[in-house]
């Protein structure tokens, strides 16, 4: 090969080597995490990080022992991939790492793989209640600016932001069924097509179809009639009826049984747990 060959052979031999590479990669990839993830669950649970449990987060002391160890592997993978962004000055420390993902971590317990939240790229918290930009259509196309105070919130751009205020007294009360984590965590695992729509994926036409009328039928219901279980916020839309019905699912079962048997028994399919066992 002649070097004025040789120099325009170049360019084409380092772009198929940077495909290759880049194929390469992308291959690796899954079984890098893999890896990296077995690593992690292979460790101790630092001991720092269960005082911090028995303190902010008394749900966890309700798994038995099995799942209390899954939900601690959980945490560890979550917090090693999971970047934690203060904001207004809030410092992050493992007290709040380990506080919000041990939350986070109670949606994962039942799902075979230690995937954490894929789509989930941080966590934004704040120290209290956060101020944000709405629009609200008044009709005709037009729409009102407003501002709204608010205790969490879930992005399809990958964020959660959380007020640690609030994070720390949905935690703190495990009978109330208000939580604010909970809340935004089912937001994400709702987001799994791209928007949250009160569908998250299920497998199969069947099951996606049971889905759609025995939640369309309780979201209806509780816009006719007050639950005093279920906050009357899930009446905003399917997204809401979702994520409320969630921090019930987990932090009072048994009443939501006896409320909405259909409805819990769907959470149960998704989640793969059944907390009135616990």
């Amino acid at each position: 090969m002649t070097t004025a060959a040789l120099s325009a052979a170049l360019p084409m031999l380092a772009l198929v080597t940077l495909t290759v590479l880049t194929v390469a990669a992308l291959v690796a990839q899954p079984w890098w995490s893999e890896h990296r993830r077995a690593r992690l669950w292979a460790q101790p649970f630092p001991a720092p990080w269960r005082r911090i449990l028995r303190r902010r987060v008394p749900i966890v002391a309700r798994l038995p022992l099995e799942l209390q160890l899954r939900l601690k592997r959980l945490v560890q993978v979550f917090i090693a991939e999971k970047p934690f962004i203060g904001c207004q000055g809030q410092k992050i420390t493992d007290d709040i790492r380990v506080t919000i993902a041990a939350q986070a971590c109670l949606l994962l317990l039942g799902q075979a793989r230690a995937d954490c939240y894929p789509g989930l790229r941080q966590i934004l918290v704040y120290p209290g209640s956060f101020v944000a930009d709405r629009e609200r259509p008044l009709g005709a196309g037009v729409m009102q600016a407003q501002r709204q105070t608010m205790s969490g919130e879930s992005w399809t751009s990958g964020q959660v932001v959380l007020s640690w205020q609030d994070v720390v007294a949905g935690a703190a009360d495990p009978d109330d069924g208000r939580n604010v984590t909970l809340h935004e965590f089912a937001h994400q695992i709702d987001q799994d097509s791209g928007v949250a729509d009160g569908r998250p994926w299920r497998a199969g036409r069947a099951t996606r179809r049971r889905w759609a009328i025995v939640m369309g039928q309780a979201l209806e219901r509780l816009r006719s009639e007050p639950s005093a279980l279920i906050d009357a916020y899930g009446a905003s839309d399917p997204a809401e009826f979702f994520a409320v019905v969630t921090e019930v699912f987990f932090e009072r079962p048994a009443e939501l049984a006896a409320e909405a048997p259909a409805v819990y028994d769907e959470l149960v399919a998704l989640y793969r747990v059944n907390p009135m066992r616990w």
